[in-house]
């Protein structure tokens, strides 16, 4: 038999037609250019569906082994690159199965018994999901050892804590990057939750009402290492609430790496000049020799558009469906295939590009000398003399406006000039009104005080380590 017979036989439904698909529509239903890249996961599925088919009797002992072999060269072949995809057979399924049936002939044939394109394409695109959520893992991790490495140098660096893009308080430099930490602890929280509905069997729901063949689908479950099965037929070939939930996770993790990604464009500008990245990650300009430019940091906060758009089509591709499959979900694979590639790629960069960040501490503590950001010291010092505090943020922010007036900070006013605000301050207000005393202040347990951001760098390192 020709291989373009057997191509046309592989269509199962050929026989039905009058005329042959049209090339338009060949172009614009195929999906084999994109889905090809789940080709390992077909074969592991397919290799654990013909080892239950086989040992349910449903298949021979023969061509069980027939259909291994045939797998092995076809495994063989892909890796090699010598492997033809080909338009025609629409997908990685179809190729795959038309190439095992040149190979071994009935016995690939044979293989599909008891299951549909719907619930094979939902398995291995589970399968795929899932080995990618294991190689996303450790990213996680690496980005905030970065981070604590990072922490861990700057307890006692001075930063300026801002609202509303102002100057607030003063924080720990370490204090701050902790906050991303605990960030993306969460997202990889998220992360492996999502697997355990991404571990889920849909295999042997078939096109979506069940099989009459006696198949083990607890057995395959077991094979591939499924945590359990899909319940139910339909909703099994026709759920995608793994690759939303997927996404969604992915586009909070992006707008964490994207805040992140702002601060570091922010910081390392001239107007800021808190830190500098290493030339590897930067870029300079075509026609301004003195440029350096972030452009890491700036396409990793546009990327986090892109994932978070991959999201609103996703939600957008589902919400109109009824059950079960339909041929709408092949749009499902682009979007997701690139939300892991992106986050992926922009998790290892931004984690190496963290780690190599110099920083310039005496910049962050002049900033921080800007802003009055030790009024709320004085507020608080004068609570602890008996005001309430409503009547010591009054005070306060007339102490504030003679500064501004005078252009000194609040502690190079003098002692007799704060007391004409309140009686109740005394010589021991200096040691409240420095940036230091401000910071060593806050040791309540999640406070920038160093003595608990170095307890907090403990626990990270302890909880990565044993990651």
């Amino acid at each position: 038999m020709s291989s373009n017979q057997l191509d046309k036989k592989a269509q199962a439904w050929s026989a039905l037609f009058s005329e042959p698909m049209s090339e338009l529509v060949k172009r614009y239903t195929a999906s084999v250019d994109f889905d090809k890249r789940l080709w390992r996961a077909d074969i592991q599925g397919s290799l654990a569906h013909a080892e239950m088919l086989a040992a349910q009797g449903i298949i021979s002992a023969d061509d069980h082994a027939a259909i291994q072999r045939g797998m092995a060269t076809i495994t063989q072949e892909i890796e090699s690159g010598s492997f033809e995809w080909k338009l025609d057979l629409e997908d990685v399924h179809l190729n795959i199965e038309a190439r095992l049936t040149q190979l071994v002939g009935d016995a690939g044939k044979r293989l599909h018994t008891g299951r549909s394109r719907n619930d094979q394409v939902a398995t291995d695109v589970r399968l795929w999901l899932r080995a990618e959520i294991d190689a996303l893992a450790p990213l996680f991790t690496q980005m905030q050892a970065a981070l604590v490495d990072v922490a861990e140098r700057n307890v006692e660096t001075i930063l300026p804590g801002f609202t509303h893009m102002q100057v607030a308080q003063p924080v720990s430099f370490a204090h701050h990057l902790l906050a991303y930490v605990e960030m993306f602890k969460r997202d990889a929280e998220r992360l492996a939750d999502v697997r355990k509905r991404v571990n889920q069997l849909p295999l042997g729901a078939a096109a979506l009402a069940g099989t009459s063949y006696p198949l083990d689908r607890e057995r395959v479950a077991r094979t591939l290492g499924f945590e359990g099965v899909c319940q139910n037929s339909l909703d099994a070939v026709s759920d995608r609430d793994f690759a939303m939930e997927f996404a969604a996770f992915a586009s909070i993790t992006m707008v964490h790496v994207s805040r992140l990604a702002e601060e570091i464009v922010l910081w390392m500008s001239q107007n800021f000049g808190f830190i500098d990245l290493a030339d590897r990650y930067c870029t300079g300009s075509s026609i301004m020799p003195q440029k350096r430019n972030p452009d890491v940091a700036e396409l990793a906060r546009g990327k986090s558009g892109r994932v978070v758009g991959h999201l609103m089509g996703l939600i957008t591709l589902m919400k109109g469906q009824p059950l079960t499959y339909n041929k709408d979900n092949q749009e499902d694979k682009e979007p997701l295939f690139d939300t892991v590639d992106t986050l992926r790629d922009t998790l290892r960069i931004m984690g190496e590009m963290v780690g190599g960040i110099t920083v310039k501490a005496e910049a962050m503590e002049r900033a921080a000398l800007k802003g009055y950001a030790t009024a709320t010291d004085l507020a608080d010092y004068l609570v602890k003399k008996g005001l309430p505090f409503r009547d010591a943020h009054e005070v306060v922010a007339h102490a504030v406006k003679q500064a501004l007036q005078q252009g000194v900070d609040l502690a190079e006013l003098p002692l007799a000039t704060l007391q004409g605000f309140h009686a109740a301050v005394g010589a021991d207000v200096f040691d409240v009104l420095t940036l230091r005393g401000s910071l060593n202040a806050r040791a309540v347990l999640g406070g920038t005080a160093p003595v608990q951001v170095r307890q907090q760098i403990a626990r990270h390192r302890a909880r990565l380590g044993a990651a």
